[in-house]
């Protein structure tokens, strides 16, 4: 049984992942950090939490903190700390921000709980990805980001409606940047185990118009009700049940990839990966020619805010 905390516990996405991740069974424990002076509004999440629990009869351990060092011995620390992105602003713009409060968490996390696994769905993710791997000091399996999972879910979502499928039968992933310059592998997308592109329909898809739908969708959300909350909970939830349930399926997250991607690599970045209980492990990947360059193309773009945030970080610490 698993002890889980999430960061950043008083936000939207914070709390409502508390909410998911509590279901999942392998979990006996779980914190909510918040901030200093935000005691009583952790201690009514916890109660009203609580009565969710007796409802559904999930028998989980609840607590609160304000204090990052209560997060020692935890099996998978979620970091939704940060600054929230407002209506209209790139995820790249909260970059420096954002990664000033993650290099401090990730520091902390790193030193009383050095055999966790460090979740991060702060933005833009790949980057503080790379951030709490630097400050760390955990191993690169340790350490990972939402990256393009949910991405890849939207995707799996539009695909289904157009060729009324269930869901389930459909199957696709986005790669590089969760950002404007995501890469959708069409030569990996199957419906029911075949191809999509054997499909006679396929010629019809209107796969640009799809994958705008996809860049726009967080921001679209944020414009029309203020912030992303049930997609990336339910995400997260995905992916935790992921690691503890030692499940080694193959995942699209963001992580330190070497040269997995035709020999492209040195950057954290949205790539499949195997997950389970020991971590994040980044698969061997062949594409197609147009999607090895739009794949190049992103992790150029990763790389460049991935290194001007480095610098800026080493200048003020």
């Amino acid at each position: 049984m698993a002890k889980v905390t999430i960061l950043g516990a008083t936000g939207n996405v914070g709390m409502f992942a508390a909410h998911t991740v509590s279901g999942i069974p392998h979990i006996s424990e779980m914190l909510l950090v918040g901030r200093p002076g935000r005691e009583d509004y952790l201690a009514g999440c916890c109660r009203d939490l609580s009565d969710s629990f007796a409802a559904r009869g999930t028998h989980v351990r609840l607590s609160y903190s304000t204090r990052l060092a209560d997060a020692k011995d935890s099996d998978i620390v979620i970091c939704t700390a940060g600054v929230p992105r407002r209506p209209g602003q790139d995820r790249n713009d909260l970059a420096f921000e954002n990664a000033k409060i993650v290099a401090d968490i990730a520091e902390t996390i790193g030193r009383s709980s050095p055999d966790t696994i460090l979740f991060l769905v702060t933005n833009p993710v790949d980057v503080m990805t790379a951030v709490a791997l630097k400050y760390s000091g955990l191993e690169p399996r340790q350490i990972f980001g939402l990256g393009t999972h949910l991405d890849s879910m939207r995707l799996k979502s539009l695909i289904a409606h157009y060729f009324r499928v269930h869901v389930s039968e459909v199957h696709t992933r986005i790669i590089g940047e969760h950002g404007e310059s995501m890469v959708p592998l069409w030569s990996a997308t199957t419906i029911g185990g075949i191809r999509i592109t054997n499909l006679p329909t396929f010629s019809g898809l209107p796969m640009q118009e799809m994958i705008e739908s996809v860049r726009t969708s967080g921001e679209a959300i944020i414009r029309d009700k203020g912030s992303t909350i049930y997609g990336p909970g339910e995400a997260i939830a995905t992916l935790v049940r992921t690691i503890l349930g030692d499940e080694n399926r193959i995942l699209t997250v963001s992580s330190y990839i070497r040269s997995e991607i035709h020999g492209i690599g040195d950057v954290c970045i949205g790539a499949p990966a195997r997950i389970n209980r020991d971590g994040i492990f980044p698969i061997p990947l062949n594409l197609e020619e147009d999607e090895v360059a739009g794949f190049c193309e992103s992790v150029k773009k990763i790389r460049k805010i991935t290194a001007d945030v480095m610098e800026r970080l080493e200048e003020t610490r």
